[in-house]
């Protein structure tokens, strides 16, 4: 019986996607350019229909056609070799399957390169990690329709399931399924740094221990902020070092790593002048934790407010920091869907952004509960400008801003960086002003470069010899 799909890679990613598509009822065969990867697989199937290959051309041949062949190889030169290596015994109407972070431009290249071969080639944004991988990740597919619709079938049934709906829908042509998960972990940058910044208040501010930190968390995750990243951040908090007895969270070192993708959303956005700061705080945040050194150092040298703290109330101050980080939530990702937005009218590909939303909703990493009320908005409004000014998320800001406000205005006077919910503050008020400050602006760069500048009475373009 030849199989019905094949997966290269074997990583934690990658066996565990290859398990999800057995334990789904496909005949699965995989390849590793190693086999140390492929025998530790082997290991853990227990009768599933998984079969191994040690040769490329082996595994190429026991595909059913048309082939349909899924990577979770790392992102770069890897997947260029992996493909140059299938090539050679591919044919006509055969798919290739990129599931790895590819950089969305990175896709379109390979794209074209392969569809002039008349090989179908799909970018696939995968959220989940490794228990995703196996359970059911949410799956953002992009390229060719007709190309989409061969892999369909499968990809679906392994996607997580949200109330028996699949987290898997066609994001649009050639890169835009890995243009989405490139910008959903941007969100997840801020969204992490975001919680972060409310646990800092919390314990510096306010003064609570870990431990009641964890229980507000619990309980923040049983309302409007309910989500993956807020129950996973109680869990931390609640975990305790095996060594000293100590809050594990204490001993970990503050120096926060990332693998590119946060990166490039904010890069991008910057190309095509898109305002994403919040998503960009959060990553120059990962940015400065990498100087340990430098800032034990300076801590010592560098003067900041007085150590004398306010004595403030722990319920009103609670309050203040979970309506805080909902706003800040909020702005990160009317940031993020403005970007999807954005970038869709810039490159023609009609993202369905209320779809993207709904497979946000189970098996990624920024599942929240809100997502529901995103997707609603775009529902009521394909072509929504801003989260902002939805009429629920309006009136949510109404309501949160004032918590905002008091707690960016607190944490700086006592000293505390708030990158993420400072940005959210701003981005909000910058957002909300009719007429702001760049009138100034233009007018010195029309003074010191003749860039001219445009009136609020008169229609053309102005110089002025200043």
């Amino acid at each position: 019986m030849l199989n019905t799909i094949g997966v290269i890679g074997l990583g934690v990613m990658g066996s565990n996607i290859a398990l999800n598509m057995a334990n789904k009822g496909e005949q699965v065969a995989v390849y590793n350019y190693t086999r140390d990867l492929t025998d530790k697989l082997l290991q853990k199937v227990e009768g599933q229909a998984l079969t191994p290959y040690y040769e490329i051309e082996d595994f190429v041949q026991s595909l059913e056609k048309p082939r349909k062949i899924f990577l979770m190889v790392t992102a770069g030169k890897a997947i260029d070799s992996v493909i140059d290596s299938l090539v050679p015994f591919l044919e006509t109407g055969d798919v290739i399957m990129d599931g790895g972070n590819s950089h969305y431009q990175d896709t379109e290249r390979r794209h074209d390169g392969l569809m002039a071969r008349g090989i179908g080639y799909l970018g696939i944004g995968i959220s989940g990690g490794e228990v995703g991988a196996l359970t059911g990740p949410s799956i953002m597919p992009g390229g060719d329709r007709e190309v989409y619709e061969k892999a369909a079938p499968i990809l679906t049934k392994i996607a997580a399931q949200f109330k028996g709906t699949s987290c898997c829908t066609y994001m649009g042509p050639k890169g835009a399924g890995h243009f989405v998960k490139m910008v959903h972990n941007g969100i997840e940058y801020a969204d992490m740094q975001l919680i972060a910044e409310a646990y800092t208040f919390l314990r510096n501010n306010v003064g609570l221990s870990v431990e009641e930190i964890a229980e507000i968390f619990e309980t923040w995750n049983e309302g409007e902020l309910k989500s993956y990243l807020i129950e996973i951040t109680a869990e931390i908090l609640r975990k305790k070092d095996d060594v000293t007895g100590l809050p594990l969270i204490d001993m970990i070192l503050d120096k926060a790593g990332q693998k590119g993708t946060g990166k490039w959303t904010s890069m991008q956005s910057i190309d095509n002048g898109i305002p994403t700061s919040i998503i960009t705080e959060a990553l120059f945040a990962r940015y400065i934790s990498s100087l340990k050194e430098e800032r034990v150092r300076a801590e010592v040298v560098l003067a900041g407010p007085s150590s004398t703290q306010p004595n403030l109330d722990k319920d009103m101050w609670v309050e203040y920091v979970r309506q805080a980080l909902y706003m800040g939530k909020i702005c990160a990702y009317a940031q993020g869907f403005t970007q999807y937005k954005m970038t869709s009218e810039l490159y023609n590909w009609n993202l369905p952004l209320k779809d993207i939303a709904l497979i946000f909703r189970s098996g990624c990493i920024i599942r929240a509960e809100f997502l529901n009320v995103i997707s609603d908005a775009y529902e009521k409004q394909p072509t929504l400008a801003n989260l902002l000014i939805d009429p629920y998320f309006a009136e949510k800001t109404k309501d949160y801003q004032s918590g905002l406000r008091k707690i960016v205005c607190e944490g700086i006077q006592a000293g505390n960086a708030l990158p993420c919910l400072s940005a959210s503050l701003t981005y909000y008020d910058s957002y909300r002003t009719g007429s702001s400050n760049a009138n100034l602006l233009q007018a010195q760069r029309d003074y010191f470069g003749a860039h001219t500048y445009e009136r609020t009475d008169l229609a053309g373009f102005f110089h002025t010899d200043w």
